[in-house]
């Protein structure tokens, strides 16, 4: 509702008389968001992005880990190849090409990178970073840190309000998509055949799905509901803890 109401908000200047030479915007026609000019702004190839108000964006905090040698040059999730010297990262949830500020809290250090993969696809685990990235901000040696996460929006013009220019950027919505959660992972098929069948008895959507890690052999994966809204998936892993399924993990599709 608050993006309808800054989108509304933008109609109404344009709406008002006010002359092409006061508003620099391109002919973007999503919703978008006037941020106050004191959010600072990150430039990712000669782009700007902002973080977006508390309420608007997606922050998480939580545990980092980074992946290497192994996967450069293999075919990532969003179907890049994976460049373990490009600042990318894995998350669950984000969209592809989201671009996110990764703080270490240990040592206060940042980098910005582009969500191009899935994972880390274990519980309590919150984003995987390149190998550049993760040296970035010091988190090769000791191989995890508890980092927070902050979604950026990309600018898209600027409304002059009194004598300085407003930046306008995307009104993202991070809770929406196409979501699952994982509930188990298995070597042996038989085992993720069972489980299944438990949860068929509660959800009417389950499924297994393969998965050949890069050092070889075969996970079977055992994931269960659909939404296409976050709080809503946060909802069933709820419901799993509390039915005993305790490393349960919501996944975007």
């Amino acid at each position: 509702m608050k993006k309808f109401i800054y989108f509304l908000l933008i109609v109404g200047i344009f709406g008002c008389g006010v002359s092409k030479q006061q508003i620099r915007v391109s002919s973007y026609k999503k919703p978008a968001i006037v941020l106050p000019e004191t959010i600072k702004p990150y430039s990712v190839n000669g782009v700007l992005y902002y973080p977006l108000p508390n309420g608007e964006g997606f922050v998480q905090e939580g545990i980092a880990s980074w992946y290497g040698k192994k996967f450069h040059g293999k075919r990532s999730a969003s179907g890049e190849i994976y460049n373990m010297y490009d600042k990318t990262a894995a998350h669950k949830t984000l969209p592809f090409g989201t671009y996110v500020k990764v703080k270490n809290l240990s040592n206060l250090r940042e980098a910005i990178v582009r969500i191009n993969d899935r994972g880390p696809f274990v519980k309590g685990r919150i984003i995987d970073l390149s190998y550049s990235a993760a040296r970035g901000i010091g988190l090769v040696g000791p191989g995890v840190a508890r980092v927070r996460v902050v979604a950026l929006s990309k600018e898209v013009g600027k409304i002059k309000s009194g004598n300085k220019y407003k930046p306008l950027v995307e009104a993202k919505d991070f809770k929406k998509g196409e979501f699952t959660i994982q509930v188990g992972a298995f070597e042996g098929e038989d085992n993720a055949r069972r489980l299944a069948d438990r949860l068929r008895v509660i959800f009417d959507h389950v499924t297994i799905t393969t998965y050949v890690p890069y050092e070889g052999g075969t996970f079977y994966r055992v994931r269960v509901s659909l939404s296409e809204d976050l709080t809503e998936a946060s909802q069933i892993v709820k419901k799993l803890e509390y039915l005993g399924f305790s490393e349960n993990f919501i996944v975007a599709l």
